[in-house]
């Protein structure tokens, strides 16, 4: 089926999955400020502004976003903040990715310079896609080079140059997020009658683990998935481990999660 102006099959699996294809502020009206596209996020230099920037100051929309991030959880150190920041992202992007291959059967472009992105936002309203047009076939091969490629990649190397983090521990990350939606969808199908989309899920999820960037991040049996690293959450107050961490409990005393 082709892509419709606003992807209004993505809406019924779920905040993670749906994207906004108007202007955030509703009624066809321009947000109340502009809004920084994700190529500008993954750009901007990490001297642009500290985690800690003023609300509403999108100069280094990354960096408030980890701030945000950071406040939420009271994190302890601002890796931790980076880390789930990365995650929370990277599932947003899988989400949609995803969920057009199976249910659309076409990949738009979902190009960093085409995504615009409310940092202080919450889900589903922290994207907007300026222009719906199709890319390419949904096929495992252009998922890559639309998410890990065009997005993950440039977010991993400016969080790296930000904060101290393990190249593992973010392609860790990346393959969580990618199995959750997988998941997520996955259930959507299932109980909806649709083994055919539950199917061509997994047979995606698969193709994508084995990419270069994510083999070797874990194991997928079935929908679930054991991930070889951490993404640090039970570093922060209150925080345990994830259902698919490889620590089976939190640490009691370790500076540094395993990097995959």
């Amino acid at each position: 089926m082709d892509l419709d102006p606003q992807l209004a099959a993505l809406r019924p699996l779920g905040g993670f999955f749906a994207l906004s294809t108007t202007p955030l502020g509703g009624g066809g009206r321009e947000p109340a400020r502009p809004l920084p596209t994700l190529a500008r996020a993954y750009a901007a230099a990490p001297a642009a502004a500290p985690a800690a920037a003023p609300a509403g100051a999108h100069s280094d929309p990354l960096g408030l976003r980890i701030g945000k991030v950071a406040r939420a959880l009271r994190a302890p150190e601002p890796r931790v903040a980076a880390s789930v920041a990365q995650q929370g992202l990277a599932a947003r992007l899988w989400s949609v990715a995803l969920g057009c291959a199976v249910l659309y059967d076409r990949q738009p472009d979902l190009a960093p310079g085409l995504l615009r992105w409310d940092p202080e936002g919450g889900v589903p309203d922290d994207l907007w896609l300026t222009e719906v047009r199709a890319c390419g076939p949904a096929d495992a091969e252009t998922l890559a080079v639309t998410v890990l490629h065009g997005h993950l990649e440039p977010l991993a190397a400016s969080l790296r140059a930000r904060h101290r983090l393990a190249a593992g521990l973010l392609r860790g990350n990346a393959a969580s997020a990618l199995a959750g939606a997988a998941r997520q969808l996955d259930g959507w199908a299932r109980a909806h009658g649709r083994p055919d989309a539950a199917a061509r899920s997994r047979v995606l999820t698969a193709g994508l683990l084995a990419h270069p960037l994510l083999a070797g991040t874990g194991t997928l049996t079935g929908t679930a998935f054991r991930r070889r690293s951490c993404c640090l959450y039970y570093r922060a107050p209150g925080g345990g481990v994830c259902g698919d961490c490889c620590f089976v409990r939190p640490p009691r005393s370790s500076p540094h999660a395993p990097s995959g």
